[in-house]
């Protein structure tokens, strides 16, 4: 990584950008976000494009966009890899990263760069609206549940407020803080469609152990709109990726312990799913029969989660010994 920048006020503290894109299939959506990163009322100082092991799709964008900053991953396949790579092929005091397909409104830099004004903050994290397909958020849908397709949920504060960790499509940290834990962990994050993530998790967290003053602030107002593909309004992507969030989870657990990677969540099972379940039987007494669909995918999603986070606690108890590129593939495949 990158040595790190003196501290520096906010207001004098330059700041990069990194998008990350892996697939021509959303050739529409990395030239909006890329678009929408050059209208911001504050400018950027850098604007990182990283093509993640996709030779066409970087020739592509680099004719399309000739002053643009874009390098192909160097790292290993992934998003942690081409993360790695961003953040190396910038200099800036302050990096935030926005997903390829999300596109980020023209107050989102301002708004996230201030929360560091606040002492002690080391990480940001935005808010992601979820852009729909037609004919819109499916019924049975639950609002608790819109981390699956990577977006902001309900049980999140909604005032500025600290918390574990970001939503990978909105996040950002100081350059000092992404030397100081070594950048993201390869072998546990998404690569290409595969539906696990976690690793800005896993980052947060172990930024977090390595100094315990820093903070990651949530800030509701810096909002982008993240799209969400039409194969991800279907059940059978909402089972997939609660299955894999629950491996995750337990990847992290065994790298960072238990207690750190599962401190949000016991608040999320204990307060935030009761909840929903009575919203959706509420609604369903009212006469919103799509009210037990929704609870009952609540349901179902926390289940599923529970399982995968079993199945990968046993596959890791079982690759111990292995060297831990090896068990993170497999766990992960």
């Amino acid at each position: 990584m990158s040595s790190p920048t003196s501290e520096v006020s906010v207001v004098d503290r330059t700041v990069a950008v990194i998008v990350c894109a892996y697939t021509m299939d959303r050739w529409v959506d990395v030239v909006e976000a890329y678009e929408s990163l050059v209208k911001q009322d504050r400018p950027a100082d850098e604007i990182v494009l990283v093509i993640d092991h996709n030779d066409a799709l970087l020739d592509a964008l680099r004719i399309t966009f000739p002053l643009a900053t874009i390098v192909p991953n160097t790292g290993p396949q992934g998003l942690s890899g081409a993360r790695n790579t961003g953040v190396d092929a910038s200099t800036s005091d302050i990096v935030l990263f926005l997903d390829d397909d999300a596109k980020a409104e023209p107050q989102w830099l301002t708004r996230m760069v201030d929360v560091f004004a606040e002492p002690g903050v080391r990480g940001v994290a935005g808010h992601a609206e979820a852009a729909w397909p037609e004919p819109g958020k499916p019924a049975w849908f639950p609002e608790e549940f819109l981390w699956v397709v990577g977006c902001s949920y309900r049980g999140l504060p909604i005032t500025r407020a600290v918390v574990r960790n970001p939503i990978g499509s909105s996040m950002g940290f100081t350059r000092s803080a992404l030397t100081l834990t070594g950048g993201f962990t390869t072998g546990i994050g998404r690569i290409g469609t595969h539906p696990v993530g976690a690793e800005e998790t896993e980052m947060s967290i172990r930024l977090r152990q390595a100094d315990p003053s820093a903070l990651i602030m949530l800030e509701p107002a810096a909002i982008v709109h993240h799209r969400v593909s039409a194969a991800r309004v279907r059940l059978k992507y909402f089972n997939s990726r609660c299955y894999w969030e629950g491996v995750s989870k337990a990847v992290i657990s065994a790298d960072v312990g238990a207690g750190d990677a599962l401190a949000a969540e016991r608040r999320y099972t204990t307060r935030v799913l009761p909840l929903a379940v009575a919203r959706g039987l509420r609604d369903l007494l009212r006469g919103d029969v799509s009210g037990l669909g929704r609870a009952g995918a609540v349901v179902l999603g926390f289940g599923l989660t529970g399982l995968g986070y079993v199945r990968g606690t046993v596959a890791r108890t079982f690759s111990k010994g292995k060297p831990s590129s090896t068990h993170d593939q497999e766990v992960a495949a």
